[in-house]
């Protein structure tokens, strides 16, 4: 049994066919997603399909790309969003300094937000960070000084020294197909430090396919080519992996387990 622990099922490509995209991924022993919003405006479609499937979650939150046009969204909007009994987690949120789609200080002022609101639901905060290390890691350590909440680095591909600071600070961390691209040496070699405990394995779908399926529109089934791989990095068995992977999935995202 695996799970996508990041998937976007609302997205074009996997929005006009979720019955067989589903029907897909639970064939290849998939047995949970965790389907995740970026902007307010999804919200309501995300939330609905997690109402509609039972192994369907949702996370709501804001993407750094959208922090402009969210500028303004107060707490209560998240923790308003946050109660429903669908939804399990915090996010996207984050910085990307890559793209820079958003005003830097409006990206970090609105991943803060998001760090509160999962301080006080107890609800993880789900991370998205590109080309933003160091201000990632310094909001986060300067965060948890403040009182600890749960989060997770999704589609990791930051630096190993920024991935040994996070699992300092007690976060999980996520591995996307990525990791199947010959030209991700150092992530492969980092994936292999990664404690037990603390992995999840990801699609990020529609995005990032991973070997073999590249060039295709990403899909959950393809979690398990990502934990295959990983598995085979670590010297570990899928099942094991798998196995792990889950537990940990419903470690960190308690709610879940209700």
């Amino acid at each position: 049994m695996l799970v996508d622990s990041h998937c976007h099922l609302n997205y074009k490509g996997l929005v006009d066919r979720q019955d067989e995209v589903l029907g897909n991924a639970r064939a290849t022993g998939v047995a949970a997603f965790l389907n995740i919003s970026t902007k307010q405006s999804e919200w309501a479609d995300v939330v609905g399909l997690a109402e509609r499937e039972a192994d369907v979650w949702a996370s709501i939150g804001i993407h750094p790309h959208e922090a402009d046009g969210h500028a303004d969204l107060g707490k209560a909007s998240l923790l308003k969003a946050a109660s429903h009994r669908r939804v399990i987690a915090i996010g996207e949120t984050g910085l990307d300094y890559y793209y820079d789609k958003s005003d830097r200080e409006v990206q970090q002022a609105l991943f803060r937000t998001h760090i509160e609101v999962a301080r006080e639901t107890g609800l993880p905060i789900i991370i998205h960070t590109r080309d933003a290390d160091e201000d990632t890691a310094a909001i986060l350590a300067d965060e948890m000084g403040k009182g600890a909440f749960p989060a997770l680095i999704h589609c990791f591909t930051a630096s190993p020294e920024f991935g040994r600071r996070v699992l300092e600070l007690g976060l999980t961390i996520s591995i996307s197909g990525i990791v199947t691209f010959k030209n991700a040496r150092d992530l492969q070699e980092f994936a292999k430090e990664i404690p037990l405990d603390r992995l999840l394995v990801e699609t990020d779908s529609p995005f990032l396919a991973p070997v073999p399926h590249r060039g295709k529109v990403c899909e959950p089934a393809f979690v398990r080519n990502t934990a295959q791989f990983v598995a085979d990095l670590r010297g570990e068995s899928l099942e094991d992996l798998a196995e792990a992977t889950t537990a940990n999935f419903y470690s960190l995202f308690g709610k879940a387990r209700r």
